[in-house]
């Protein structure tokens, strides 16, 4: 369950009339535990409780106290023994009027309420979901609760106007929306003259078969779009009179309601009785956003980006900078009053601004600068001079681009009232700036030169065709000059395999005039390019959030250097972290955060991620293109390895229509018609074989028994299909092959003794690279690669977290798996010189690991290497190869990947430096 879902059935528990019998597992229930769970707890199976409670282990212990008596339960509860044994995080009590509750892990303060109001709280207890999330959003449960019903609502209005929701009329639907949040907004702020003004309005003057519901409502709006001298004409009903005017293109235009069923008018009602003054618009604007999707409503409430994650990109951007600044001006009149002067020319352009986070977050931080400012200048009540309209962006989806900029609008309005009072924020609140800086439009099609000029004021928009132009829109002029553009955001990634065909069709506008291979770029590629376009003619530092792809694998010599060409560089960047949002045990989306920038500050920042969790910054002379610190911007396909390792070829490729083929079954059949021929059957292995356990054998026919076969009935047979799948084949390859049926088409090679063998394509979720030992016999598939009768110690290296980290940063993913090259990984992995007594230490450390993995017997890879159930002692036979193979490289263990990359980059850029460029080779591609 996410929590919308989860806020639904809180709400809905708190509503009925209360059960002591039956509470505790409804509300156990409301989390999204599951019926054999329940019946585990009540049966008694599970439930240990010694207070006559409900207790799940590792969660939550619960007691139905008798009136007047909560605290005391709760006491008892702490106290409890069972409590403690089973590690239940909280405790709750309640009698069914009041309610008490307390995190035993956290310092957070225990909830004490009545009873029917315990669902404002119930992003305390997420955690029992399996929801872990940043306390930001955990305390936001205002937020959540109004996205809940603002969809509710959305849904029952669509059911009872089922033409609202078509092309013609989504537009008018979203507007609606708009309006009512700003509704529900005005009248808990103070905006309005009253509180509960709008709520109150629409309940006594609708009638309560809701009938006339949009009516009432259509003439609120229509007040709020009349100017107090055109009142008398407009003839408005007294009650609708009551509603000043508000505009700014809100209210203007069509003021059409959608109507309303019994239940669609009580939803309203409910929500009206929330209390708006919580709302933050850091967060709801992303939530709310999924309401008017219909695809991105399964997800509903689960759309979040957290404030530290967005400060991951602001503050190195240009925050920390101004910080700086309020820092070295301390009290001084004159530099306070230059950094004042200094934020209110600053334009911040989001061009993927979606419900407007970035900006927001932007707006805020910027306006608590400037309000030390002012107190330090002793001017508290001054009048902001940072204009809303310097905070521009680009949306696709027109409720998005309405709903960030009733964000911002919020935002003003929230930080007028904290730096300035009530009083003068009210005063300056209405009417509505008619201004529309938040844009419509396709970014990838747009000049974003003319959305956010450099220089100016005047604003002119221009698309790059004449369907990505935006229509109808003010043309928003900036009202300060000659300032700095910081541009963020965080766009959509997209890997091409998932792009749609207008999507391709963007990243070919932004990179087919280049030359380069577009096609296999993601589609966040190209607000890259957009942001160094505009950096040419701008004095611009952009900065945007991605998948960590796009600085991995083939997409780095494609992208990068047509950046590094318009004069950017990387100037700083936070390498690999999870970028989760609320879904229940979420494990996130793998990001890098990149800023560039065309001209270079004295240091670059890198920011990663150490082994405990903790942020650690470093400042560097350059960041490549790899976001690791060094200037080796591109590593080149090898045909040989530039270490002195032993050489990884191919495995061996039948092309056989699957003649030569054999399951187990099939083998056996096979030896027990024909047992002279049990020597040309061979266990054959490839990348699932080796890693799920899955045994397969093959016919192997050297060319010295060609004669044997072509005479034996069997093997007669086998060669027939053989030649004549091939004599098929469209590939004239293939078909040459024809004449010799008896071999594969592709034989890299064969083990005397033994092969170390590596997947071309393994999961991402395992802590090494899957590697084996085979015996001498077994046949090698072109799913491997191989390194014959090698020794041991080079599989230390396959198996290590360097290699693993080498691989992930060079060879790139297939889906979201790694994918293995020999020519791009293994010939360019660089490796000290290794004396007699390394290799020895290296060598015994592989024994280590597979003695490790035979005790587990018959364990497969898979089995052996999930990372949620990995032996401990291979863990730590791998830990120990880990250490024994970084102290030949620094002579300690490395801090982090960061750390580990650094070194490889910089030994590889010394190994190669004397190194004449050889002739690029062809990346094997997967068949």
């Amino acid at each position: 369950m996410n929590p919308v879902e989860i806020e639904v059935a809180v709400s809905e528990l708190a509503a009925q009339p209360f059960d002591k019998e039956e509470f505790p597992f409804a509300f156990l229930r409301a989390f999204g535990n599951k019926e054999t769970t329940i019946r585990r707890l009540r049966s008694g199976e599970s439930n240990k409780s010694d207070v006559g409670g409900v207790l799940q282990t590792n969660n939550i212990h619960i007691a139905v106290a008798q009136f007047g008596e909560v605290a005391k339960a709760l006491d008892a509860l702490r106290e409890s023994r069972a409590t403690a044994k089973a590690k239940a995080r909280f405790i709750l009590a309640t009698d069914g009027i009041h309610f008490e509750a307390e995190d035993l892990e956290s310092d957070d303060p225990p909830i004490v309420c009545e009873f029917k109001n315990f669902p404002d709280y119930f992003g305390f207890f997420l955690p029992l979901a399996g929801i872990t999330t940043v306390k930001q959003v955990r305390d936001s449960s205002f937020d959540i609760r109004a996205t809940s019903r603002l969809n509710r609502l959305y849904v029952e209005l669509l059911k009872d106007n089922p033409d609202w929701g078509t092309t013609e009329l989504r537009h008018e639907m979203n507007h609606f929306m708009a309006r009512l949040i700003f509704c529900f907004f005005a009248e808990d702020t103070g905006i309005f003259s009253r509180a509960r003004l709008f709520t109150d309005t629409v309940e006594q003057m609708s009638v309560h078969d809701a009938s006339n519901t949009h009516e009432v409502i259509s003439e609120i709006f229509r007040a709020m779009n009349t100017k107090d001298s055109n009142r008398i004409e407009a003839k408005l009903p007294r009650w609708a009179d009551a509603f000043p005017y508000v505009n700014g293109g809100l209210f203007s235009g069509n003021v059409a309601v959608p109507k309303f069923s019994k239940i669609a008018r009580s939803y309203l009602l409910h929500i009206g009785n929330l209390d708006w003054t919580k709302i933050n618009p850091d967060i709801f604007g992303s939530m709310i956003q999924a309401v008017a999707d219909d695809e991105e409503r399964g997800a509903l409430g689960m759309h979040y980006t957290s404030v530290p994650n967005i400060l991951k990109v602001l503050n190195p951007l240009f925050l920390d900078d101004l910080r700086a600044q309020l820092e070295m001006a301390g009290d001084n009149p004159r530099m306070l009053l230059n950094l004042r002067k200094r934020l209110s020319k600053i334009r911040v352009f989001d061009p993927a601004c979606g419900s407007g986070n970035f900006l927001v977050i932007a707006y805020k931080q910027m306006r608590e600068i400037e309000s030390i400012v002012n107190e330090r200048r002793g001017e508290l009540e001054r009048e902001s001079d940072i204009p809303l309209t310097n905070f521009r962006g680009i949306e696709l989806r027109d409720f998005s681009a309405e709903i960030a900029r009733l964000a911002l609008i919020i935002a003003e309005y929230q930080c007028d009232v904290l730096y300035r009072g009530p009083t003068l924020a009210l005063a300056d609140f209405l009417p509505l700036s008619s201004d529309n800086w938040i844009i419509c439009g396709n970014a990838l099609r747009l000049d974003w030169l003319s959305v956010c000029p450099p220089t100016g004021t005047s604003v002119k928009f221009h698309g790059d065709n004449p369907t990505g132009t935006p229509l109808d829109q003010t043309e928003v002029d900036f009202e300060n000059e000659g300032g700095e553009t910081y541009i963020c955001g965080n766009p959509p990634y997209l890997g091409s395999k998932w792009q749609t065909d207008e999507q391709k069709t963007d990243l070919k506008s932004v990179f087919n005039s280049r030359g380069i291979a577009w096609k296999s770029l993601d589609y966040v590629a190209g607000w890259f390019m957009k942001a160094a376009d505009y950096g040419v003619s701008a004095n611009a530092i952009s900065a945007f959030v991605s998948t960590n792809s796009i600085c991995q694998g083939l997409q780095v010599p494609l992208l990068w250097p047509a950046i590094f060409n318009t004069g950017h560089h990387i100037i700083f960047a936070h390498t690999s972290f999870k970028w989760t949002n609320l879904a229940s045990h979420n494990a996130g989306v793998t990001v890098v955060i990149v800023g560039i920038g065309s001209k270079s500050r004295q240091v670059q920042r890198l920011f990663s991620l150490g082994d405990d969790g903790s942020v650690i910054e470093r400042q560097v002379d350059y960041i490549n293109a790899y976001l690791v610190p060094g200037r080796v911007n591109s590593v080149e396909q090898a045909r040989s390895p530039v270490s002195k390792v032993s050489p990884m070829l191919f495995g061996n490729m039948p092309r056989d229509g699957g003649a030569f083929v054999l399951n187990g079954e099939e083998r056996e059949n096979v030896i027990r018609e024909f047992p002279d021929i049990v020597r040309f059957i061979r266990p054959y292995l490839g990348s699932e074989q080796m890693i799920q356990g899955k045994p397969r054998w093959c016919i192997w026919i050297d060319d010295n028994d060609v004669d044997y076969a072509n005479e034996h009935p069997y093997l007669k047979t086998v060669l027939e299909r053989v030649k004549k799948f091939r004599l098929e084949s469209a590939a004239s390859s293939t078909r040459d092959f024809a004449a010799r049926p008896h071999r594969f088409v592709q034989i890299a090679g064969t083990a005397k003794g033994h092969s170390l063998v590596v997947a071309k394509v393994s999961s991402e979720r395992r802590p090494y690279l899957p590697v084996d030992l085979l015996e001498g016999n077994v046949i090698v598939s072109d799913l491997l690669f191989a390194l014959y009768d090698a020794p041991l110690w080079n599989m230390a290296l396959i198996a290590s977290r360097l290699h693993l980290v080498w691989i992930a940063t060079l060879c790139g993913k297939l889906k979201t798996d790694f994918r293995y090259s020999n020519t791009i990984g293994w010939n360019t992995f660089p490796v000290p010189e290794l004396t007699e007594k390394n290799k020895d230490d290296l060598t015994r450390c592989v024994q280590d690991i597979l003695l490790a993995r035979e005790a587990h017997f018959p364990a497969t890879i898979a089995d052996l290497y999930d990372p949620a159930s990995m032996p401990t002692d291979l863990r730590t036979a791998h830990e120990r190869n880990d250490e024994v193979l970084e102290r030949i490289y620094i002579g300690r263990r490395f801090r982090n990947d960061t750390e580990r990359l650094e070194k490889l980059f910089e030994l590889y850029a010394k190994m190669t430096a004397s190194k004449k460029p050889t002739k690029k080779v062809k990346r094997e591609v997967e068949k």
